[in-house]
């Protein structure tokens, strides 16, 4: 039995590698808009695709932030994700600018209003006017991706937020990224940390308004607050921190929203395929059926995504599990209705595939109520 059991088995790999071999043939014949990288560039990576926090020269190992422990436990119990120090450290600045309201401290000087883990540690949740607040809801925006999870937004009137991105539920965040909702669903990166965002998004805003010299005066002083506690506490300014950089060589595709995507990708290349379109294919492809006159038109306009969704299958079953990450990140981000029944057929068994369970929660709570408005869980509903 035991010898029938390996012939059996070597039978199997055989018919596997042969049935590889045949795909790899076909796809060499597709359009590819995102070709793998080298083993060399990915050796950064870990087993389940984070990228690790290298030690480098332009950042020191952060100090603990006078936050408590019962307030740290209270983020991660709502939110059941690791929350940087950075953070807490942000919340101490706030806090002295403005004691009275540490999250309205950026309002009169930026726009900007803390939300998210800052409602928490301001004891908001504990008078939330909501019985129920899903805080992996709270402040989500219609094109926030699971792995975005916003940290401060531009007021009632406006779609833009900074929030932090998560290539895993269980690692830190790779960055902190901007989008402005009404606009698109584009995430721009903006260094990693909150006090390089703010940085950023000051020297914006300083550009825009030109020579207004009392908001200059105001936002002159913010940058120097903000410039001197980064330094004390040894954390980078840069946009583009070398980490940020590192993280770069394990992504596998930009995908819609520029931020990227990494999964694991072993010595072999298993892990993750390329789409059989290109960007620009694929958004031709969801325009079609996103603005197609009638439904015998959108059932035709749906026959190369169809398509599609066979090479997902077919690369599911040989491990390439990032195929159909990226096909459901690009559809999400396109952003139609129309997408949402197959969004659920994609997504949710990629982040099964990668052990990735938790964004597969936040999609479907997502997707569910998917709106432009009505963001703040803690407000009545």
């Amino acid at each position: 039995m035991r010898v029938k059991g390996c012939a059996l088995a070597v039978t199997s790999l055989i018919m596997l590698r042969r049935r590889r071999r045949r795909r790899g043939d076909k796809r060499k014949k597709m359009t590819g808009r995102a070709k793998r990288k080298p083993k060399s560039s990915q050796e950064s990576g870990t087993g389940n695709g984070e990228v690790k926090k290298v030690c480098t020269d332009e950042s020191k190992e952060v100090p603990l932030s006078e936050v408590n422990s019962e307030q740290r436990d209270e983020v991660m119990q709502l939110y059941k994700l690791q929350t940087p120090e950075d953070l807490y450290h942000f919340w101490d600045f706030c806090k002295e600018l403005c004691p009275d309201s540490p999250r309205g401290a950026l309002k009169d000087t930026l726009g900007l209003q803390l939300v998210g883990p800052f409602d928490v540690l301001a004891g908001a949740h504990k008078l939330s006017k909501n019985p129920q607040p899903n805080f992996h809801l709270h402040w989500r925006y219609f094109y926030d991706p699971p792995e975005f999870q916003t940290i401060l937004h531009g007021g009632e009137d406006s779609q833009q937020h900074l929030g932090y991105y998560r290539d895993t539920p269980d690692s830190l965040p790779s960055f902190v990224g901007e989008n402005d909702a009404k606009k698109g669903y584009t995430i721009t990166q903006m260094g990693d940390n909150v006090f390089a965002a703010v940085l950023l998004f000051l020297l914006k805003r300083r550009k825009e308004r030109g020579g207004k010299k009392a908001a200059g005066d105001a936002l002159e002083s913010l940058e120097v607050q903000l410039r001197e506690r980064a330094e004390r506490l040894g954390l980078s300014l840069e946009q583009k921190t070398k980490s940020m950089k590192q993280r770069d060589k394990t992504v596998v595709t930009k995908t819609f929203h520029s931020a990227g995507i990494v999964v694991p990708v072993d010595k072999n290349d298993v892990g993750y395929r390329e789409l059989p379109e290109t960007d620009a294919g694929l958004k031709k492809i969801c325009k079609a059926i996103a603005e197609a006159q009638n439904d015998e038109e959108r059932v035709k306009a749906f026959g190369p995504l169809q398509e599609m969704i066979t090479f997902v299958q077919f690369a599911n079953d040989e491990c390439d599990y990032g195929m159909g990450y990226e096909l459901g990140i690009d559809l999400f981000s396109y952003g139609s209705h129309y997408f949402h029944k197959v969004i659920k057929q994609l997504l949710p068994m990629a982040y099964n595939l990668l052990k990735r369970n938790l964004f597969g929660e936040i999609l479907e709570a997502h997707l569910s109520s998917r709106s432009h408005d009505d963001l703040d869980q803690l407000s009545e509903r």
